[in-house]
């Protein structure tokens, strides 16, 4: 019973704390130091062995210019606790604080030389110097601690210093020190790296960084280096270079294609289809493994699809790999691309349906199952069989439902629902959508919620939404000329309302792929009219600039929209491409 007791007492003590913990902390995040300083006081009484409380009672004291409570208690802290000389610094720094420069530094250097006797107290001084900004104190520590244990190592948190002081070379290159000393310091150091590289080639950072690892290339050849170039290139959209760099990495060993088969994978995803099908070719060139052959030629495949390869021809390779491969198990991804392409180009549904039927009876995975039945959902759309299409999705997104095809799933639902015109359903859909562990279809569904929000506040009908849900579903289904007509009709009969940019920008993007370039001109034009602080404004002054540039044959007018991007729409998404496309047209010399 006693022993009960005494755990009851323990638990209740614990709980008090961390009330007063919380508490204190909440009353110093308002500012209310005076009420966080008393109960941090109170906690680092009964604890003295907690830092935190001590650090937190300092921090009080120093807001609130009590400087010789500082001293009183840090004083105290180590005469009961002589092994704590880290806080010398502290008291340093307090110095520091009422502008007694000289105090302070002879503390600071009182601190650093406890590490000559105790190089185990390097870190925890070099962090109190850092936590209190003090970064070339905090270097010399890090740096007295790796000359005195080799074995030390601290190029992680001399990097961080660097970077808060933005000595970006320092940092870039003890980054590349800690990955030549050990690469699997490679990904996190990459990260880091990356908070500073843009796809823009030309800035300070990629500049930088580039020479360093061509330098590093050149002085000690290593795979690290080429693969670190790729992964910079790569970043930058200069997949040609990139490629270079992962075809020197398979000379070197040509057992591993994974990095040209990621290349070639992102080239795709980013609609750059030379460079996928160079990356795929080669990849084709140099493999006897059936898996990786397979994948190699849907790419291809996919690229002919996408670029509008004549469809015979795209038929007949199908059929040749079908003859060659099979139907089972191993091309179960290029019967599910036969389906789409037998639905969307050549308008054969019910053959597609079959295909996919005839796949789902094969032994496939719970995974393959409900890649193959959101395949066969989309056709369904594709058909207006929206009942039929929604069982099939929501019979994915309940049997998968943390899995990414899972989420993919629910997205689809709340589109077809979108497009019967339920848009209440389609936004409870989309709100859970918004926190996807998929950036992708977190965005996809945040752009279609915008869409539905923005569009129903003036209409408690939801006509206009209505109508253009319908243009939106034609153009799912390649109607093009039929969603065109649609939101003609759209434009006519609700001019004014919020739905009207959307229109003309939809519209727009079909007219160009019906390549009809100066209906689509006049309509980024009237976007641009309407409102230069729209949403979609540079959206239309970049699809427009693309459009002089790539199929009106007009530099002159795309090098003026290009810079219109740079300097009025500095914070959009489309500012590197354009200042890349604007420096190639004013004749800049490409690095």
């Amino acid at each position: 019973m006693r022993l009960l007791i005494f755990v009851f007492s323990c638990c209740f003590s614990l709980q008090i704390y961390a009330q007063e913990s919380q508490l204190a902390a909440q009353y110093f995040r308002n500012g209310e130091y005076e009420k966080a300083a008393s109960l941090y006081k109170t906690l680092q009484e009964k604890n003295p062995y907690n830092a935190n409380y001590l650090n937190a009672l300092i921090d009080c004291y120093q807001q609130l210019e009590k400087f010789e409570e500082v001293n009183q208690v840090v004083v105290k802290q180590l005469k009961s606790y002589p092994n704590q000389e880290y806080l010398y610094v502290e008291l340093g720094y307090n110095e520091q604080l009422q502008n007694f420069p000289d105090k302070a530094i002879s503390y600071y250097e009182k601190a650093l030389l406890f590490i000559d006797k105790k190089p185990e107290l390097g870190y925890l001084i070099g962090k109190t110097f850092q936590d209190n900004y003090l970064l070339d104190y905090a270097l010399l520590a890090f740096k007295k601690v790796m000359e005195l244990s080799p074995s030390a190592n601290y190029n992680f948190q001399i990097a961080l210093i660097y970077s808060e002081k933005g000595e970006l070379e320092n940092m870039f290159n003890t980054h590349l020190d800690l990955i030549e000393t050990n690469e699997n310091y490679k990904p996190i150091s990459k990260n880091y790296i990356g908070k500073f590289i843009t796809d823009d080639a030309e800035s300070e950072p990629n500049i930088l960084l580039k020479k360093l690892l061509l330098k590093r290339s050149q002085n000690n050849p290593n795979n690290t280096w080429n693969e670190l170039l790729s992964w910079l290139f790569i970043q930058q959209k200069e997949y040609d270079k990139a490629f270079i760099q992962e075809k020197a990495l398979y000379k070197r060993n040509s057992d591993n294609l994974n990095g040209i088969i990621n290349l070639g994978e992102i080239t795709f995803e980013n609609n750059d289809f030379e460079a996928t099908k160079n990356c795929f070719n080669y990849v084709l060139e140099n493999t006897t493994n059936l898996e990786t052959e397979l994948l190699a030629k849907l790419y291809l495949l996919e690229v002919n699809i996408k670029t509008d390869a004549p469809t015979k021809t795209v038929e007949v390779q199908f059929q040749q790999l079908f003859k060659q491969y099979g139907k089972n198990i191993a091309t179960l991804d290029i019967q599910a691309i036969y389906a789409e392409f037998l639905a969307f180009k050549k308008n054969e549904s019910e053959q597609a349906i079959s295909v996919l039927k005839e796949a789902l009876n094969l032994p496939v995975s719970k995974l393959q199952k409900g890649y193959l039945k959101t395949k066969l959902a989309d056709i369904l759309v594709f058909e207006n069989k929206f009942s039929s299409a929604l069982i099939y999705y929501t019979q994915v997104q309940n049997d998968l439902k943390n899995q990414p095809i899972g989420q993919t799933a629910r997205f689809k639902i709340a589109q077809t629902s979108y497009f019967k015109g339920d848009f209440e359903w389609a936004q409870s859909q989309l709100k859970v959508l918004k926190n996807s562990t998929s950036q992708l279809i977190a965005n996809d569904a945040l752009a279609l919620s915008l869409l539905i929000t923005d569009n129903v506040v003036k209409d408690s009908l939801k006509m206009a939404l209505k109508k253009y849900a319908v243009a939106d579903l034609l153009s799912f289904q390649n109607k093009n000329e039929q969603a065109i007509d649609t939101l003609t009709l759209v434009l006519k009969q609700y001019k004014g309302h919020p739905i009207e940019d959307e229109a003309l920008f939809k519209q727009a993007q079909l007219f160009e792929k019906t390549n009809q370039f100066t209906n689509a001109e006049n309509n980024y034009l009237q976007i641009i009219n309407l409102n230069k602080d729209d949403i979609l404004a540079d959206d239309a002054h970049f699809y427009l600039a693309e459009l002089y540039f790539n199929k009106l044959n007009n530099p002159e007018k795309a090098k003026e929209y290009y810079q219109k991007i740079i300097f009025d729409y500095p914070s959009s998404i489309y500012v590197v491409d354009a200042r890349k496309k604007y420096r190639e047209l004013r004749g800049d010399a490409v690095n």
